[in-house]
């Protein structure tokens, strides 16, 4: 069985694409999981990780006040700093993700377990949400990076087969 890191970096490299993350609960772990490929510098240059509110306004261009008004766990949020962080790295794709990893810190507007994830592509933005519930601080980031390699698999797959290209 590949390694869903394994193949994106397969697939990325057969279209000649790059792709960003921009990480806010992950803290680097999905870059990590890219990077732990061999030859994963051919489809990523850098990564953001954004764990504060002002790393996200520094480093990937989120607007305070939209910070402010929403929250940073947010579609709102997550939409822009995927924007932003392909906006800055020259990147084909990038995926974003800001959620509660917990043990502390949820509401119940916002429970432990919330994470937003965001896809920005010259197509567009997309925007999912899920809830991971207890699994423990660990078991969100996890599941987390999880679906996050799993929406640029998704992605890179519906580019081959619009481009015609064939997928590994």
């Amino acid at each position: 069985m590949t390694l869903p890191a394994a193949g994106l970096v397969e697939r990325l490299r057969a279209l000649s694409l790059r792709v960003t993350t921009v990480e806010s609960c992950t803290g680097g772990l999905i870059a990590a999981a890219i990077t732990d490929v061999a030859g994963s510098s051919a489809v990523f240059d850098m990564g953001f990780v954004t764990y504060s509110n002002a790393a996200k306004t520094a480093l990937v261009g989120v607007p305070e006040d939209l910070l402010d008004r929403v929250g940073a766990v947010s579609r709102e949020v997550a939409c822009a700093m995927a924007e932003g962080g392909r906006l800055r790295s020259g990147a084909d794709a990038a995926v974003a993700v800001t959620g509660i990893a917990g043990p502390g810190g949820g509401s119940g507007e916002k429970p432990v377990g919330l994470v937003h994830f965001a896809l920005a592509t010259a197509e567009g933005t997309r925007h999912e949400v899920r809830r991971f519930g207890d699994l423990g601080r660990s078991g969100v980031r996890a599941a987390t990076v999880a679906l996050a390699l799993e929406i640029l698999n998704d992605w890179a797959a519906q580019r081959a087969a619009t481009e015609g290209a064939a997928a590994p």
